[in-house]
């Protein structure tokens, strides 16, 4: 595996694959890795010639600056992961390589709707750091396949917008979450957890699937409710629990009975005795 620290030396590597007709697929991080990442480079893998990961703390993303702080490194054992799971390059900048002029938001991206939602209202100017860091790393890394996780549902939503606006060629592929045997989502944010801060943090998953299960036999409203009271009795302080719709324009609705566009469920809480703020999503 090739590891690059500087966006010259990376440009040069990609330009010469690119050059020998090579397709690449990239898997951008934040470190932390766990299987959900690998089984993005797995995909990448199976498309593509040369798969390129990025590992990068994106500072402009957090919108509560001790998250920032506490987000885990674990770089050495990220860089083993990788090298077993056949990457071929790392990227592995530093935040001044990436924000050379600081960090100020010099560009504003039109997400619409998407970002007043969700996530959106509830971690203002966290899409913009989203957009600012991958729109950096297209244009660097210049893909042909771009690789991210069903867990971060509306991040992928506000990925797909920022290609268009920025008329990437790139196509967004997005893979299944990865879970454990017990059904929690795997996070790099489990790693704050302690045992039984993790065993909490089920409970997520629980609500999920209460909902499914009660999807055709009551109301959104009262299962919705019903999942909140679950999450709240659990020591969990929620931001939200939604049943939405993907529009054909990118933009997610929040109908009150099912239909014929497939239905997701989003939550979004914090696990209050650790801190830990988790999100997931099912399609019911």
């Amino acid at each position: 595996m090739y590891l690059f620290k500087q966006k010259d030396t990376l440009d040069r590597h990609l330009s010469t694959a690119r050059k020998n007709g090579k397709r690449i697929g990239f898997v951008p991080t934040m470190g932390a890795l766990h299987q959900g990442h690998l089984s993005l480079i797995a995909k990448a893998k199976e498309n593509c010639d040369v798969v390129v990961c990025s590992i990068f703390v994106n500072p402009t993303q957090f919108n509560d600056p001790a998250d920032f702080e506490k987000y885990p490194i674990t770089i050495d054992n990220d860089i083993l992961q990788l090298t077993d799971a056949g990457t071929d390059v790392l990227f592995l900048p530093s935040v001044q390589e990436m924000y050379p002029d600081g960090l100020t938001v010099k560009t504003h991206y039109d997400f619409g709707q998407l970002e007043t939602v969700l996530e959106g209202a509830h971690r203002p100017g966290h899409f913009q750091g989203v957009g600012q860091i991958v729109h950096k790393l297209l244009d660097l890394v210049k893909p042909d396949q771009l690789f991210m996780g069903q867990k971060d549902f509306q991040q992928c939503l506000i990925v797909n917008r920022l290609l268009k606006l920025i008329h990437s060629k790139a196509e967004l592929v997005i893979c299944p979450t990865l879970r454990e045997p017990d059904g929690l989502a795997m996070s790099s944010r489990n790693m704050r957890l302690n045992p039984a801060e993790r065993q909490n943090a089920l409970n997520i998953y629980k609500a999920l699937i209460y909902v499914k299960d009660k999807i055709h036999i009551a109301s959104f409203s009262e299962i919705l409710g019903n999942a909140v009271n679950q999450l709240t009795m659990n020591k969990f302080d929620v931001d939200y629990v939604s049943l939405v719709s993907v529009e054909e324009d990118g933009t997610v609705t929040f109908p009150g009975e099912m239909s014929t566009r497939p239905l997701y469920l989003v939550v979004a809480a914090k696990e209050i005795s650790s801190g830990v703020r988790l999100i997931d999503n099912m399609q019911m």
